[in-house]
């Protein structure tokens, strides 16, 4: 089994996971509009720092605030980085440079899965500790907002100009965040959440266009929910990008897995999509939710879902307790 020993946000909201918490129970948004923050790009809206951040800090303070009783240094911890762009479009430095401002001697690994990056490293987590290789993981979501991002996704015309709207009849596309979040995983028993399951499944429809019948979003919902019945799912945390043809495909792929009655956390209104943290931080947000903020029973579980480019879809079930 592998437990959660320990975990972290950082965001424009607020430092630490029960500070970011506070802000989804208060109703605040770290949304707001940007005029001038990157040359030669059209205003935008979006949740940044109000101080520009430097990558590999940024995600050292999260590590740091996230660690309790596990050795960082020990060749029985591995360190996982999940960013889409890294520090610069360089993925692999700011890996080995976190993992050795720990003292840490094992080999990092990169997870760099367009927007299911976060949600991956978790299952390449579990995966490298469930095989007996390490018995901790340290899992590292980060990006930092950039021109060439902002721009990018501004040439799609994905980006809305105002807060974005998942799942309404009147989105007009997604809000860009920039943040980081770890999760310290471990095989030592804890009380608390517990990695149960994860699946990862391609739609092979596009290159930045999902299924329209949310088939690799379905396979990876039937994937996590073998074992446990839908009455016993507590939270769905979802993607909800508020762009047009995801909400769509999630929606369908949500029914088609018979969750259509269960409660949803869709987070992108509060902290936009942080694209490389977006997995680890909205995990962190659901469980603590499903934890603090609703009535459940002795254990249940959340799911928490992603779907990106190439037509990657992933999700992951978390017992919580």
């Amino acid at each position: 089994m592998v437990y959660c020993a320990g975990h972290s946000i950082i965001s424009p909201l607020g430092e630490g996971s029960q500070a970011n918490l506070e802000a989804v129970r208060a109703g605040r948004s770290g949304l707001k509009q940007y005029t001038d923050r990157f040359p030669s790009v059209e205003p935008f809206c979006a949740s940044l720092f109000d101080t520009p951040q430097s990558f590999v800090p940024l995600c050292i303070k999260s590590v740091e605030l996230a660690v309790t009783n596990v050795d960082l240094a020990s060749s029985q911890t591995v360190f996982v980085l999940s960013t889409t762009k890294g520090d610069n479009l360089d993925l692999w430095t700011p890996a080995q440079t976190i993992a050795r401002h720990f003292g840490n001697p094992n080999r990092p690994i990169v997870v760099s899965n367009a927007c299911t990056s976060g949600v991956c490293a978790q299952i390449t987590a579990k995966r490298l500790l469930d095989a007996g290789l390490y018995r901790h993981a340290v899992v590292v979501g980060c990006d930092i907002q950039s021109q060439f991002i902002v721009s990018g996704f501004q040439a799609f015309k994905a980006l809305s100009p105002e807060p974005c709207l998942p799942f309404s009849p009147d989105r007009k596309g997604l809000n860009l965040g920039e943040a980081a979040a770890t999760m310290v995983l471990t095989t030592e028993p804890r009380d608390g959440w517990c990695l149960e399951t994860g699946s990862i499944h391609n739609d092979a429809n596009h290159i930045s266009a999902p299924s329209r019948t949310g088939e690799g979003a379905f396979q990876c919902l039937q994937d996590v929910l073998e074992g446990v019945s839908v009455s016993e799912i507590a939270l769905l945390g979802v993607h909800g990008t508020a762009t047009l043809y995801n909400d769509d495909m999630e929606k369908i792929a949500i029914q088609r897995a018979g969750l259509e009655n269960v409660l949803v956390s869709a987070l992108k209104p509060v902290f936009g999509h942080t694209m490389g943290a977006a997995g680890v931080l909205e995990t962190i947000i659901c469980a603590l939710q499903a934890t603090q903020s609703y009535s459940v029973n002795r254990t249940s579980f959340i799911i928490k879902m992603l779907s990106g480019f190439g037509g990657v879809n992933a999700a992951v079930r978390w017992r919580c307790e």
